[in-house]
């Protein structure tokens, strides 16, 4: 089950000294990065933010992270946010930052706290008619800043430094309590300059708990309590937003005590406990584990816990779930059936609170049981029979353990890995709300430095390889030790289950001469071509056993129509929902 670090705010620094003569912007902000939970920031550089990143530097206990786009800078954030509770990236003015804003985009619909900062103009530049590079041409320096305010919870543009104190602590404190994206922006002449506001040892500052009302908490759970006690088989469906409340433990705490059969939204698989003994799979609609969803569909009654509905967790609005059946908990609201509905009632106390009301009942699960029957006649091949993926996910699934984590690249590779059955305390990743293709390549590298105590096994396609290869890079001169299985189809294989077209077809990349060419003798790196079982397992081998301390990159050769059948399932719901005809005026 993956947790993400608590993040340590109240710790005791050193002695503190009041408006000491280096107590800078930039020292300010790399302590506080630091007394957060941030170890390592990645960056780009661009000479608006060249003196920040020196500040950043200075810092012994920052390590940055130089990345080979902002866009990758910005995915890893991302990975590491989902590891570590936190993330960081800089980015250069405008031509930086827009060109980041795809992930924040990303780590904002997945609840991340990410710092965003950003190196901007010189403070005289402000107010003036001048016009500055890296910007459109117009003395107008908002664009950049009105484009993150649709994707981050605040935003600080610092270009005076009387209230930089202020305006820094109050946008990392306020990324921490959304759980969201936010935006700094740090005029370039200003980090190394001493003021009085800044202590040389920032003084920790503390984020208040969230206390629920008393008396809609009670109310929640009475009324909660009521309607699934009444319930013949009822059962718990676990979504993402149980990690942006912390609620892992209490979620396992109201499983253990109700006896209810346990089922994954697909966005929150890796946050619900999969040696739990009574988890029944993903629940995904029509492309559910086999038997969980006919489970969780003919129940009576049915709690979600933190979901996230969309067109795609929905299957295309296939879901046969009926509101008065159901009990929604949202991170600080509660709502039964068609009503009431209690806010200010937060996810861990509710489902605490809960867990000693419930009374026991196994129904559910009992019918699972009845029902369940064991995967059938094993996989077999001829020899030197082409490669299938079903075969290579089976050997995956060998692999996994608690000291390794998965990162799942939008398309079918999102079907493949849900299909894993997680060990206790494997971690897994991947970005569904958002969906955008090419994450996981920056995702797998900020998740890999922050988790070094894993090894992180990516499954990524070649199409969404194409859009971020740069970074495999940044991974060797990090010496990560991370195994990438790239599945070459030939093409966005998603895409042409949802709608086929020739624009689905793709240039063919010599992928491990790419990797050699990035590889260069320097660092540790192994790859390797797999277009057999026996090619795979011998690769596996090395990757595990002879080259455990290196980076290994295996492409994987597959046919462009060899999916998985949920694909197959999901994109034809996918497209009919895309398909709509108008509705009539």
């Amino acid at each position: 089950m993956k947790t993400m670090n608590k993040i340590d705010i109240t710790a005791q620094p050193a002695p503190i000294h009041i408006g000491s003569p280096d107590g800078t912007l930039g020292r300010h902000l790399a302590r506080r990065l630091v007394q957060i939970g941030v170890t390592d920031v990645f960056s780009v550089p661009g000479d608006f933010n060249l003196t920040l990143l020196d500040h950043l530097i200075a810092e012994p206990e920052l390590n940055l992270v130089g990345c080979c786009n902002e866009l990758n800078a910005g995915y890893a954030a991302d990975g590491y946010a989902r590891s570590k509770g936190v993330g960081a990236c800089v980015v250069t003015f405008t031509v930086g930052g827009l060109s980041v804003l795809n992930a924040i985009a990303g780590a904002y619909s997945e609840n991340l706290p990410v710092i965003c900062i950003v190196g901007g103009p010189n403070s005289n530049d402000y107010g003036t008619s001048r016009i500055l590079h890296h910007t459109i041409g117009l003395p107008d320096f908002s664009q950049e800043l009105r484009c993150f305010q649709t994707i981050t919870c605040t935003q600080a543009v610092v270009n005076n430094l009387d209230d930089a104190h202020e305006l820094i602590d109050t946008a990392i404190s306020t990324a921490l309590k959304e759980s969201k994206p936010v935006y700094i922006s740090i005029s370039c002449n200003l980090p190394g300059i001493p003021h009085p506001t800044f202590a040389r040892e920032p003084v920790p500052f503390f984020l208040a708990p969230k206390v629920s009302n008393q008396l809609g908490l009670e109310a929640a759970v009475e009324a909660t309590a009521e309607f699934l006690n009444k319930a013949v088989k009822p059962v718990i469906i676990g979504g993402p937003k149980i990690r942006v409340s912390k609620a892992q433990q209490a979620f396992v705490e109201l499983a253990d005590s109700c006896g209810y059969p346990i089922a994954v939204m697909p966005s929150g698989k890796g946050l619900v406990p999969e040696h739990h003994p009574h988890f029944i799979g993903t629940y995904w609609g029509a492309v559910s584990t086999s038997f969980c969803g006919e489970i969780v569909e003919s129940a009576d009654a049915y709690i979600f816990v933190g979901p996230i509905f969309n067109d795609y967790s929905s299957v295309g609005y296939s879901l046969l779930i009926k509101k008065e059946k159901s009990v929604i908990v949202q991170p600080n609201r509660v709502t039964i059936g068609h009503g009431p509905s209690l806010g200010w009632v937060f996810m861990t106390d509710f489902l605490t609170a809960l867990a000693k009301k419930l009374k026991k009942n196994s129904t559910a699960m009992e019918n699972y049981r009845r029902i369940y029957v064991p995967s059938g006649i094993a996989l077999k091949r001829d020899n030197d029979e082409p490669l299938r993926v079903n075969i290579l996910f089976k050997h995956i699934q060998e692999m996994l353990s608690g000291n390794t984590a998965v990162i799942a690249e939008t398309g079918d590779s999102w079907f493949n890995c849900q299909k894993l059955c997680l060990p206790e305390n494997c971690g897994f990743e991947f970005q569904m709300q958002y969906g955008s293709i090419g994450w996981s390549v920056g995702a797998t590298l900020g998740y890999a430095q922050a988790a070094k105590d894993k090894r992180v096994i990516a499954c990524i396609g070649d199409g969404s390889f194409q859009v971020t290869a740069q970074d495999i890079s940044t991974m060797i001169r990090c010496e990560q030790k991370n195994i990438i299985f790239l599945i070459n189809n030939g093409g966005y294989t998603i895409e042409v289950e949802i709608h086929d077209g020739p624009y689905n077809v793709i240039k063919n990349w010599d992928y491990t001469g790419l990797v050699d060419a990035i590889h260069n003798g320097q660092g540790n790196c192994w790859t390797a071509k797999v277009k057999t079982e026996d090619e795979l397992v011998e690769a596996i081998a090395k990757a595990t056993d002879t080259y455990k301390d290196s980076l290994c990159f295996i492409e994987v050769f597959v046919h462009k129509d060899d999916t998985s059948k949920e694909l197959l399932e999901w994109g034809s719901r996918v497209a009919a929902a895309n398909s709509r005809y108008p509705n009539p005026q």
